[in-house]
């Protein structure tokens, strides 16, 4: 039984899906999924019932669910009692950061870290994924994150993929159909985020390999003016699930359904120079990282400075 199958368990208890639990969690379906069938397994007995689009705790779940809050509770409160007796990590950490990664999934990781190593201050910049590879290559930034980019010099590790969904306003047919087929999408207005970015050529790419060429109607350089105008009405987008979920939940945005399944991801990775000593509060926020995503550290841990 591993801390990270419990966690998921608790996402799912939580938010009554595998799929949000995941998205929650910034992990696969699939990862988080094979946690908890792993968790089922050493206790020998489903924890969830599987309805649909789902879930809902067996009397197993249930009698199990205080235990498992009760576990990360009392990790937590021991993690922080040794964390305590020890020298305090100190010193500055420098991230840099693909500007979707650093306003939806970087501030609750950061303020994990802060709390875990107070003393640590953090510098952010953000810009491009490849602005983040530029800062990594040339030693601006300690860490970096940003979409799937190769570099000779640089480790790449995989964390999640971000899910780009289709999003209409309120009274767009769409949004009262609840699905839309590439064809349709082709003949409405789009609104698209930043033309020289890895998610709008993945837009295109994917667009291109249905066999159609979007109509474009407007281009911005922020996500938070794209959904502004597609909540106006103005057309339609393909947005980051992590960047809409307040929308979603005051309803000001719908996410839509492609009746043919056509899906697009964007791989996210943690970037770090190879061949180099990393500085403890590298090393602590790559285990973090770690925890959080279950990616590969491999290739950097042991490496101090």
């Amino acid at each position: 039984m591993e801390l990270r199958e419990l966690e998921s368990f608790l996402a799912a208890a939580r938010i009554g899906s595998f799929r949000g639990a995941a998205r929650a969690s910034f992990v696969s379906q699939p990862s988080l999924s094979a946690r908890i069938r792993s968790l089922e397994r050493d206790l020998r007995t489903p924890l969830f019932h599987r309805m649909g689009r789902g879930v809902r705790l067996t009397e197993a779940g249930e009698a199990f669910l205080p235990f498992a809050e009760r576990v990360i509770e009392f990790l937590d409160k021991g993690q922080e009692a040794v964390r305590q007796t020890l020298d305090e990590q100190q010193g500055t950490i420098t991230i840099g950061s693909a500007r979707t990664i650093g306003t939806y999934m970087l501030p609750p990781t950061l303020d994990r870290f802060q709390r875990r190593h107070p003393r640590v201050s953090a510098r952010i910049r953000t810009g491009r994924s490849t602005d983040v590879l530029a800062m990594i290559v040339d030693g601006v930034v300690d860490v970096g994150l940003a979409r799937g980019l190769v570099h000779p010099d640089v480790h790449s590790i995989y964390l999640y993929d971000e899910e780009i969904v289709l999003v209409a306003y309120p009274d767009h047919p769409f949004t009262e159909r609840g699905y839309a087929r590439i064809s349709e999408v082709a003949r409405q207005p789009l609104i698209l985020y930043d033309p020289s970015s890895t998610y709008f050529l993945l837009i295109n790419q994917a667009c291109h390999e249905a066999g159609i060429v979007p109509q474009i109607e407007t281009t911005l350089d922020s996500i938070e003016a794209t959904k502004r105008m597609v909540a106006l009405g103005l057309g339609i987008s393909f947005l980051p699930r992590s960047a809409i979920r307040g929308e979603v939940e005051m309803g000001r945005l719908f996410p839509i359904g492609m009746a043919e399944q056509h899906r697009v991801y964007l791989p996210t990775h943690v970037l770090v120079r190879r061949a180099q000593h990393y500085s403890p509060p590298t090393l602590a926020f790559l285990e973090l990282l770690h925890e959080l995503h279950g990616c590969d550290l491999s290739g950097v841990v042991g490496k101090t400075g």
